[in-house]
């Protein structure tokens, strides 16, 4: 099958027998899983004792063999094979008079190389982009394009509209004073990079969750680490924090009243919530929606509740602008005028880290992060996530949170466990906010272009330093480690860090130099919600999905979701021309 591999074991030994057993390379401090007996050989008739397990090929392979009587270590080997492979361990006797066992692994039979259609996609995708570049070039030759745009009469969206989850409100009073209506004007003037970085986050989401053509590293990691699918999340929660501090800015210097804004905020929260329990968590095609067994939590909740405490901190907190705010320390001129929302959040991280590392959970070491089942030598099979975990199995109930956490194929966890969990939002909500210091440097330095860049450099400095000390530099040994199955700290300063860093690049290159429109991430990137949760309606539909020839090919895997990934990216342009955009 996919991601496996046939290994036959040949044992020439006599008796009692082996035991083979295995432990996957990212299974932290796991407990070996038994594979197979292999019966002795039968030393009259020279026949050795053969046993024959599929192996997974997704990670490196530790193999460890015993004997069966006793448990004596015969051999131990780490390999990582690879797919579609046929490999043979050979376990023979070196030295008679020693009793020197060696085990020898032979490939029958090479494995194929699964990534070639990574590589493939990605030559198709550059072919698309160079005919765009030299068609882009021929549009630049006024013949050309004057015959093109009397052709087409493309309809161009002279008006750009709030996104669903807040950004820039170009709408402008008349005003005479020329200073003003010099910043009137280049507030009209909508930063691209904001809806480019929420447009690429939500295209690569839209990828991962169709299935990211079953490759291991486009998936969510099993426990403590980072993988692609795990970043693009904690993004959108970023750049949905830039937007609030845009859009609340926006709307309070034209004249909306707080109430207003406030009325505004609450029924949007409301409905992404409503969205996500009623529209996205339900599958239709297994019969109605019933409370019996319905997932409370859930990406747009978690986007929902997050939106509402930090547009409603902003928004408690917020000042009219009255010139510049002279801070008594340059360096931190765009932090401390806005001390209280700060204190605010440091006071949710700390109700995060006593309630995670205080909090007593029945059965479970006090501050236990580790994702239970066979991890940690087996010795909380029943804590997946700690304080965490328990938290929503007391609140929400057992039926109602996520039933197939991805720790449940490595670690062979059996405990329900929701990666949006309650506890968790406590993090989304400071990763929120980091997007909204973000919103609010681009506020604070307006059109000063190295100013901005230079604080974003700045705070991605930070974020990382943090992260280092959390984590200590590794995967598994640090204070907290990186895991987005909690959004630890760790996690939200690491994907932070790597936001500032990438908001900085779009930032330079689509609003600053210009060399890049954003195409073709702008698009979803101003129907976010719209993709997202059509994505997620028509998951099963055709030309979405259809009946694969060979389910067990990353080829065919890959190219579906592919395919359903452009056809969103296409949409999103075909309404973006026809000026259709759902806010809520």
């Amino acid at each position: 099958r996919m991601d496996q591999a046939l290994l036959l074991v040949r044992n020439e030994l006599p008796a009692p027998g082996l035991r083979l057993a295995a432990r996957a390379g990212p299974c932290h401090q796991c407990l070996y899983q038994f594979l197979a007996f292999v019966p002795p050989s039968n030393g009259s008739l020279r026949k050795p004792g053969t046993a024959s397990v599929m192996v997974d090929t997704q990670h490196p392979l530790t193999l460890l063999l015993n004997s069966s009587v006793g448990e004596t270590q015969l051999c131990k080997i780490q390999y990582h094979f690879g797919e579609f492979g046929n490999y043979s361990l050979v376990v023979k006797t070196l030295n008679a008079s020693t009793k020197t066992v060696s085990c020898d692994l032979i490939i029958n039979e090479g494995p194929v190389n699964s990534y070639l259609p990574i590589l493939f996609a990605f030559l198709v995708y550059m072919g698309i982009l160079a005919v765009l570049i030299v068609v882009r070039l021929f549009m630049k030759i006024d013949p050309v394009r004057n015959w093109v745009y009397k052709k087409l009469n493309p309809r161009e969206t002279d008006r750009l509209i709030n996104s669903e989850l807040g950004s820039p409100n170009t709408t402008d009073s008349i005003n005479c004073d020329p200073a003003t209506h010099s910043w009137s004007t280049a507030s009209r003037q909508r930063l691209h990079s904001l809806d480019t970085f929420r447009g690429l986050s939500l295209v690569i989401m839209v990828f991962v969750n169709y299935g990211g053509g079953k490759y291991w590293f486009f998936k969510h990691e099993s426990w403590n680490g980072l993988t692609v699918a795990d970043l693009v999340f904690p993004w959108f929660v970023f750049i949905m924090g830039t937007s609030i501090a845009l859009s609340l800015s926006s709307m309070l210097r034209w004249g909306s009243s707080k109430w207003k804004v406030l009325r505004k905020i609450l029924w949007r929260s409301f409905l992404l919530i409503l969205l996500g329990i009623i529209v996205v968590n339900p599958n239709y095609c297994l019969g109605p929606l019933s409370w019996d067994n319905l997932r409370i939590p859930g990406v747009l909740q978690r986007l929902g509740f997050t939106y509402l405490v930090v547009a409603a901190l902003e928004l408690l907190f917020t000042r009219a602008e009255s010139g510049t705010w002279e801070a008594p320390y340059p360096a931190l001129q765009d932090i401390l005028p806005y001390w209280p929302q700060w204190i605010c959040i440091l006071m949710l991280e700390a109700v995060w880290l006593c309630l995670t590392f205080l909090l007593p959970v029945p059965d479970c070491p006090r501050g236990y992060l580790g994702p239970g089942g066979i991890g940690d030598f087996g010795n909380y099979p029943n804590c997946t996530g700690g304080a965490a975990g328990y938290i929503d199995r007391l609140l929400l109930g057992e039926k109602h949170i996520y039933q197939h956490p991805s720790s449940s194929v490595t670690y062979q966890t059996t405990m329900p466990y929701d990666p949006e969990g309650i506890l968790g939002t406590i993090n989304s909500i400071v990763m929120a906010f980091l997007g909204l210091q973000a919103g609010k440097i681009t506020l604070f330095y307006k059109e000063q272009h190295k100013q901005i860049m230079s604080r974003f450099v700045i705070w991605s400095i930070v974020m990382g330093i943090i992260s280092a000390i959390l984590t200590k530099c590794s995967k598994e040994e640090g204070f907290i480690p990186i895991n987005k199955n909690l959004w630890s700290l760790s996690y939200v300063t690491t994907t932070g860090c790597f936001a500032f860093i990438l908001l900085l690049l779009i930032y330079y290159l689509v609003d600053v130099k210009k060399l890049w429109s954003g195409a073709p991430f702008f698009y979803p990137g101003m129907n976010s919600i719209l993709v997202y949760i059509g994505h997620e309606v028509f998951e099963n539909y055709f030309p979405f999905k259809w009946k694969m020839q060979d389910s067990q090919s990353h080829g065919e895997h890959l190219t579906q979701n592919l395919t359903a990934t452009t056809l969103w990216v296409i949409i999103s342009y075909l309404l973006y021309r026809r000026r259709i955009f759902w806010k809520i």
